[in-house]
């Protein structure tokens, strides 16, 4: 009997062993990313020197007295970055409103699929709809030699952004305690001023962090700014000229990693290029995670006291607070329109914004309501339409290129003929490899965070691993497995490197839908268990875990959707343009639709039938896994509703 039970207690040993070196994994790649980044773009720092590789502003690797000064790359990001919120947080925040506060459930059922499928579209698919579309449509609006732009960027990167603002913000905001709506209205205020001076000021921490979220996501982004910002390393001139071209950091990267020697001064300053990105994202990541863990803080305390923040305190907080968040967005719409030239908007802005504030007092609160509410719908209405011009666009231009063939064969003149029959197989060989590799390790992490351990610094440590490395750029994941898998390892660029590369990217996605699964689990079914003499580990694989199984299925599928859409992780580890054979071996590379999809954009003239079908392949394929996994999610709900 002793030996059984010591038995049993080092299987039980040996579990939590394993579950915490998952856990700890991400905490464990992070660390090596920083290491292999510093370790390829130290030497730069030292050559060139911090303060000028920072500050100088020229970027001239190629000159013949090359010039290494990121300075017209680190302000065209932030530029850049800075117009896609002007663009998005607007548009976000009202959409949200409209989510949470204003929808019935049904159409709440469609708005939030609608909003997420925004965020399943491939980076590169929205890089060619910019590329064809948006930059011709300012190229003719402004009458300008080239429409790849700043502006063109703004627009594309605020776009991108939308679905990470809404879905934060409208969390934050349904989050914000029922008594706050029936306090406010039983008060006499009106369900507008309701909105404005009580929820929307007590969800501002969450719509904080939901726009840093968004800034990340824009300063994140490769693809699409190379495809539609020109990528010429200046500082526009005047400052504000939304219609100058400009490069980003990612956009350097993506352009020029791929031609460098590897090892020359050129290669090292990339790299130092990508030590630079990461620094920026991991610290607006740190700032996202730490606003939002202060509000789960909040939330918490203000269960247990709900005097934290009485109504008093919200309208104070609106009145010392909201006006000049409002006020920072609408200067910065200000200077965006002048910018560009449109002084006849900007007065008619000005004008507008004097009017309201004229006849804020003196119009009736029913019509004050009515026209926000309607600012509010007409802010949703947009974010519909962008979705709807985009698919629409996709779809009508992309289903004549559709055929057996197409599907089928192998492409042929430099992807102006033939079919993508090689990149649709590459593509499902990228994921399915990335899934196997994800999926165990992701799992046994959120097993571990939720079922084993309480909150502690061990825990803190690997949730800031985890949100670390979810905010890292794609680009930057692939410097990562060309450095360490290609180079280091001498794996070389193959299916392998390419597979493990966007395993590590879709990692943090698979824990967190995991981790969220198993929490909703009921405390009653573990303690049962218990109760009846089974051991930890036969409780969470008997009890605890198949009744998650539909949240970690989700979480899987939106995985897969990701790393199916994803470029830049690929563009230096895994993939070849073009091959008419498949891969043998896990160590050849493959093609994929992403990269097949940019090249067929950027370098193949001639081939507008082809990339047209390849983007509508590419969209329909990942949206197919979005839907997937919001139908699972959606039939789960309802059955736990029932």
């Amino acid at each position: 009997m002793g030996n059984t039970a010591q038995v049993s207690r080092i299987k039980e040993t040996f579990v939590r062993s394993v579950f915490f070196v998952t856990a700890f994994f991400a905490v464990i790649v992070v660390a090596f990313i920083l290491l292999f980044l510093f370790r390829d773009g130290y030497s730069i720092f030292e050559t060139v020197g911090v303060l000028n590789f920072l500050f100088g502003t020229i970027w001239a690797p190629a000159a013949s007295v090359p010039s290494y000064g990121i300075a017209a790359l680190i302000i065209g990001t932030i530029l850049v970055t800075l117009g896609a919120m002007v663009f998005a947080v607007p548009l976000s925040i009202g959409c949200a409103i409209y989510i949470s506060e204003l929808a019935s459930p049904r159409v709440k059922n469609i708005l939030k699929p609608a909003t997420e499928l925004l965020a399943g579209i491939p980076s590169v698919v929205y890089g060619f709809f910019g590329m064809i579309v948006l930059s011709n449509f300012i190229r003719v609006t402004f009458d300008i030699p080239s429409g790849q732009t700043w502006l063109a960027g703004s627009i594309l990167l605020g776009i991108m952004a939308l679905p990470t603002i809404i879905s934060v913000s409208e969390d934050a905001i349904s989050s914000v305690p029922r008594e706050y709506r029936e306090g406010s209205l039983a008060a006499g205020a009106t369900r507008w001023q309701t909105i404005s001076r009580v929820i929307v000021p007590a969800a501002l921490s969450g719509i904080a962090a939901a726009i840093i979220l968004g800034i990340g996501r824009a300063i994140g982004e490769t693809m699409a700014v190379i495809m539609v910002t020109g990528n010429a390393a200046i500082i526009p001139c005047p400052i504000w000229n939304v219609l100058s071209p400009i490069r980003t950091l990612t956009g350097t990267l993506g352009i020029e990693m791929g031609d460098v020697e590897v090892g020359s001064e050129h290669y090292h300053a990339l790299f130092g290029v990508a030590v630079v990105l990461l620094l920026i994202t991991l610290l607006i990541n740190l700032s996202a995670v730490a606003i939002l863990t202060h509000l789960r803080d909040g939330r918490t305390a203000g269960r247990a006291k709900r005097s934290w923040l009485p109504f008093p305190a919200l309208v104070a907080a609106k009145e010392r607070i909201l006006p000049h968040i409002g006020l920072v967005i609408f200067a910065l719409i200000e200077l965006l329109f002048l910018a560009i030239g449109l002084w006849q908007v900007t007065l008619l802005l000005i004008l507008a914004a004097a009017t309201w504030d004229y006849l804020g007092d003196r119009i009736s609160r029913r019509h004050t309501e009515i026209i926000a509410f309607s600012l509010v719908i007409a802010a949703t209405i947009a974010v519909l339409a962008i979705l709807a011009i985009i698919l629409g666009y996709i779809i009508i231009n992309g289903l004549p290129a559709i055929s057996w063939n197409f599907l089928t064969q192998s492409p042929t003149d430099l992807g102006r003929g033939g079919g993508i029959f090689p990149a649709i197989v590459g593509t499902l060989y990228l994921v399915a490899g990335a899934i196997l590799i994800a999926l165990p390790l992701g799992v046994g992490a959120a097993v571990y965070l939720v079922e084993y351990t309480a909150e502690g610094r061990i825990t803190k440590l690997i949730r800031t691993g985890v949100d670390l490395l979810n905010g890292t750029p794609s680009i930057v994941f692939g410097l990562f497995g060309f450095t360490f898998l290609v180079l280091f390892l001498n794996v070389g660029v193959s299916l392998l490197a390419g597979m493990i590369t966007l395993a590590l990217m879709v990692l943090p996605t698979v824990i967190r839908t995991t981790e969220e699964a198993l929490k909703n689990i009921p405390q009653s079914l573990r303690e049962g268990s218990l109760a009846l003499g089974a051991t930890k580990w036969q409780t969470i694989r008997n009890v605890v875990i198949p009744p998650a199984v539909p949240g970690i299925v989700t979480g899987a599928i939106l995985s897969i959707g990701r790393a199916a859409g994803e470029t830049a992780p690929i563009m230096f580890t895994a993939v070849v343009f073009s091959t008419r054979f498949l891969p043998t071996s896990l160590f050849q590379p493959v093609m994929a639709l992403p990269y097949h999809l940019f090249i067929l954009s950027t370098n193949v003239p001639g081939s507008s039938t082809n990339k047209y079908g390849t983007a509508l392949v590419l969209l329909m394929l990942v949206v197919a896994f979005y839907a997937i996994a919001i139908l699972i999610r959606n039939h789960y709900a309802k059955k736990a509703r029932g």
